[in-house]
């Protein structure tokens, strides 16, 4: 049943997700023009415990959302034993 569901989620998001090789997501200080018609960029930004950050992008890999290496390092915040981490994605609109 949990490998079912997890097929099913993975397939959901090919459907959603650009997942190719040769796509070049912009980085902040790059244009976020459209590379593909019906995309539109997209970025996840985590906050919290470096353990709570690594596990939810561990977590986001087994269920077929990103890999690890997709996210950006964790980087400190203003905050004590805080860090964040970004993902930028495009995603089909309609």
């Amino acid at each position: 049943m949990m490998a079912q569901l997890q097929k099913s989620a993975q397939s959901q998001l090919k459907q959603y997700l650009y997942l190719g090789e040769n796509l070049d997501t912009p980085t902040c200080k790059e244009s976020t023009a459209q590379p593909f018609p019906n995309r539109e960029p997209i970025k996840h930004l985590l906050i919290g415990s470096p353990k709570a950050v690594s596990s939810t992008i561990h977590y986001l890999q087994v269920i077929g959302y990103a890999s690890v290496g997709d996210w950006s390092p964790l980087l400190p915040t203003a905050n004590p034993n805080e860090v964040m981490s970004i993902l930028s994605r495009q995603i089909l609109t309609q």
